[in-house]
């Protein structure tokens, strides 16, 4: 029902001669492919971290998720997006209220990550938010000459 179903019934490996085999590739489904990844729990999103260089760029995906509703911070090397997700407004229409959902995965609540990212130069890091992409730059520090030359008396 709604695609709650993980099995493939139409798959060629369900032949009678190859039952033995069939049985092990049901993990192979997509359903059991997301099931199990940490990142597409119910309070989680999405995030590709690059590295351009001279700064990290990380990109994620808050679809539906308002400007003002997303917070950023970077302390002690790490960064953490936390964002609240409000639910939706109860409509005065009894029909819609009496409505009983066969199958919810919209996320109503408090989403967030945080990421280890060491010599960052936080005074100049950049974030924008478009069209439910947040995008953050980080510029990484410069590293400070150490070596010294010491005369020997």
């Amino acid at each position: 029902m709604f695609g709650l179903v993980p099995f493939n019934f139409n798959n060629p490996a369900n032949k009678e001669d190859n039952k033995i085999n069939s049985i092990f590739d049901i993990f192979d489904e997509p359903f059991f492919q997301n099931a199990f990844a940490p990142v597409q729990s119910a309070n989680s999103f999405k995030v590709d971290v690059k590295d351009l260089g001279s700064a990290y760029e990380l990109t994620a995906e808050l679809p539906g998720i308002k400007k003002e509703n997303i917070s950023l911070n970077y302390d002690k090397d790490y960064l953490t997006i936390k964002t609240t997700v409000d639910k939706e407004e109860k409509s005065d229409d009894t029909a819609k209220e009496t409505a009983k959902y066969l199958r919810r995965e919209r996320y109503y609540g408090e989403m967030q990550r945080s990421f280890y990212i060491g010599d960052i130069d936080s005074d100049n890091i950049k974030a924008s938010y478009k069209d439910g992409v947040l995008t953050v730059t980080l510029p990484k520090t410069t590293k400070k000459e150490t070596a010294t030359t010491i005369n020997v008396d």
